[in-house]
């Protein structure tokens, strides 16, 4: 009973989280610790097994792991990655490689979106908010944080926490 209002933390810090890489190119480490101690309390609440909860705490390491490798390298944001792994502590292995082909796929077409939007709009068109004329900065990054959140969101409804809700 408890646990159902805490399922919702996983698509809430999910849009928060993209919403915030979209305005500010930058994603709160407090949007990845409570996703993060939001598993924690729900996995055993729900009575996930121990040993489930293990499988999904490695899931999660694997994938900070690999993000940091990806920071490291220049790939990918601290944010970016702290966030997928927080993420991939809720999917688990059983959708981690469908977590991760959806925003390899996302994140290529808003890259796409991105580039064109910078190449094809001339700066002079618009005075918008400040958030659209930085993401028309040339030398600006990509907010990668919309392409996590909208894989994770996505994926979310086939995971066991959605049925749970709505069950």
């Amino acid at each position: 009973m408890f646990e159902y209002p805490l399922l919702l933390v996983f698509p809430i810090c999910m849009v928060f989280a993209a919403a915030f890489d979209l305005f500010t190119m930058t994603i709160p480490n407090r949007i990845s610790l409570a996703l993060a101690g939001g598993f924690v309390l729900v996995a055993p609440l729900s009575g996930l097994p121990l040993a489930t909860i293990g499988m999904h705490l490695a899931a999660g390491g694997l994938i900070l792991a690999i993000g940091f490798f990806a920071f490291v390298r220049g790939w990918l944001g601290g944010g970016d990655a702290k966030l997928m792994a927080a993420a991939a502590l809720w999917l688990g292995f059983e959708s981690l490689d469908t977590f991760m082909l959806l925003i390899g796929l996302l994140g290529g077409v808003l890259s796409c979106t991105i580039l064109a939007f910078r190449l094809y709009v001339p700066s002079t068109m618009f005075s918008g908010p400040h958030w659209l004329v930085r993401l028309h900065g040339k030398d600006n990054g990509v907010p990668y944080g919309l392409a996590i959140g909208a894989a994770a969101l996505w994926i979310y409804p086939e995971t066991r926490w959605f049925s749970a809700l709505i069950s």
